[in-house]
Formats: C-alpha cells, sequence, structure tokens
C-alpha cells in the first residue's frame, strides 16, 4: 500500500525568529535590562534564552548575572523587559524571508493553522498585528499553558484547539527549544535556524528559509518523519 502523504492537517507556527524577524528585538530589551540590573547580558546568556518561556527566560538571565532577586526585584525586572519590549514592537516588525507567502500557501491550500508562541499573550498581540489575525485559527501564548517550551504543553493545546491529532500537524520552528516541544507533542518539526544553530534530532527536518515553501513539501515532510 502506498505511503499516505494526504493525513497532513495543520501547520502550526511559531512566531519570533520564524515567521518575524523579532528575536533582535528581544536582543535590545534583553541587554538593556541587563545594564539596568547592572550587568551584562553576554552573547552565551543571549543565545540560551532563544526561544525560552517567560519564568525559565528570566532565570537565565539571573543566573547568568550572578543575581538572586527579591521578589520585588523580580517583579520590577519583567515590568521593564515586558514593557521595552512593547515599545519595540509597536509599529510593523520584519518578517523572515518567505514567511508571508508561507502562511499564504498554507491557507490557500485548505490546511488550519495556529500560532505557538512562548511569547506571553500581552506581548504576542503585536506579533498578530503584522502577521495578520486571518492566517490563524487560533493561537497559543506561552503564559495561556501550565508550561512553556520546550514542555509540550503548548504543541497540545494548539492541536486541541484545531480539532487535530498533533501526529497529523508540521510544526515550524528556529530554535532548539521550540523543536523539543514540537516534537514532544507528536508533530513532525520543519526547522529553519535563525538565530542560533539547532541540532540534528528525531522527528526533525530542515530548511534554510521559509522561501518557496509548497503544501507538497509539507506534505513530504510529515511522510518522512512519520
Amino acid at each position: 500500500m502506498a505511503p499516505n502523504v494526504t493525513a497532513l492537517a495543520a501547520v502550526l507556527w511559531d512566531m519570533d525568529g520564524t515567521l518575524l524577524d523579532s528575536e533582535k528585538l528581544w536582543d535590545i530589551a534583553v541587554r538593556e535590562l541587563g545594564r539596568e540590573l547592572g550587568g551584562e547580558v553576554t552573547d552565551e546568556i543571549r543565545h540560551a534564552l532563544v526561544g525560552s518561556a517567560g519564568p525559565a527566560a528570566m532565570q537565565i538571565i539571573y543566573t547568568g548575572l550572578g543575581l538572586d532577586p527579591s521578589p520585588a526585584e523580580d517583579a520590577a525586572a519583567r515590568a521593564f523587559l515586558e514593557t521595552r519590549v512593547a515599545e519595540l514592537m509597536t509599529g510593523p516588525i520584519p518578517w523572515r524571508p518567505g514567511a508571508k507567502d508561507a502562511l499564504a500557501m498554507v491557507r490557500e491550500a485548505g490546511l488550519s493553522s495556529a500560532l505557538v508562541t512562548n511569547t506571553k499573550r500581552s506581548l504576542a498581540e503585536y506579533g498578530l498585528d503584522t502577521l495578520g489575525r486571518d492566517f490563524f485559527d487560533t493561537s497559543v501564548c506561552g503564559d495561556e499553558v501550565p508550561q512553556g517550551k520546550p514542555h509540550p504543553a503548548i504543541y497540545l493545546r494548539a492541536a486541541e484547539l484545531l480539532g487535530v491529532d498533533p501526529q497529523h500537524c508540521v510544526a515550524i520552528e528556529d530554535s532548539p527549544t521550540g523543536a523539543q516541544a514540537a516534537a514532544a507533542a507528536g508533530c513532525a518539526v520543519l526547522v529553519v535556524p535563525c538565530e542560533i544553530p539547532v541540532p540534528a534530532g528525531p522527528g526533525r527536518v530542515f530548511r534554510d528559509s521559509l522561501i518557496g515553501l509548497t503544501h507538497a513539501d509539507l506534505q513530504q515532510i510529515r511522510h518522512d518523519i512519520r
């Protein structure tokens, strides 16, 4: 019997670094936060932050800077970072190459689509202003699940909201954290690295960019991994 390559039901999209070139905006805000805290966010710290959820990200910063903040200091640092990122994300955010055409292709193919981001809802809404909400049937943010990426909960929730089996989904990610979460949820994963390298692993197919991505490519990715 021929392999079933038609069972692809949905595409689950990461946002920062995958659809939008917004990691560079986070880089500005995180490095400013480091100086605000009296230290310097090194490239090593910054790279460890890529794809991390809010609570884990803040702990990475504190550990990297050798800090043990009080609850009040932690709240102030989180508020500083959120305010600064919101300022930077107000207005159009640069797209990653090929991303807008890829979103349109998935819509035209009749596939379900979800935005799945570790970014908290209040900030993800700025990204949706640029992306366009019509491209997505639903969205799930890092503050809407018990644990963000690399835990699979956020991808499992997205599939649940779409009413599809995660094994019938392709997730598109740019970070090790995101790729780990999507694969653990049972999705086939298309990795398009942005800021940092992503290691090879089970359930992962790599591509240099989203330019020229087709429905047939997505079907083939799911088939090859399954």
